[in-house]
């Protein structure tokens, strides 16, 4: 069968895999023709600070605590909803807050490269 010339992603259908952050429902992980993976995360208060060596990550922010911040680096960032932070490789950070983001991982997702301090 021919590939299609476009991905539909259904979120609600994906699983929820815990991860440092919260609950990740990770699209496009399989889709070899897309070089990034596309992640819907419910971010719970209790995130863990992490890095990437290689992973470049965008955060769009959904929905979030009225004082949500993002810790970049020790640094304290506010957020709120329709805005987005691109996360380079090397940046230790974590979210502080609940909240919701879609987040754009390149390359695509690998659990080998989070790192914890």
């Amino acid at each position: 069968m021919a590939s299609l010339p476009f991905e539909f992603i259904d979120f609600a259908a994906l699983p929820g895999v815990e991860c440092p952050c919260g609950v990740a429902r990770r699209g496009l992980m399989d889709q070899l023709q897309v070089p990034y993976s596309l992640h819907i995360t419910d971010i719970s208060k209790d995130a863990r600070v992490h890095y990437h060596r290689q992973t470049t990550e965008t955060y769009l922010f959904l929905a979030c605590d009225q004082d949500a911040q993002m810790e970049l680096d020790g640094r304290l960032l506010p957020v709120r909803p329709q805005t987005a932070l691109v996360i380079y490789p090397g940046t230790r950070h974590r979210a502080v807050g609940t909240m919701r983001v879609a987040i754009i991982a390149s390359p695509k997702f690998d659990e080998s490269d989070e790192y914890f301090d």
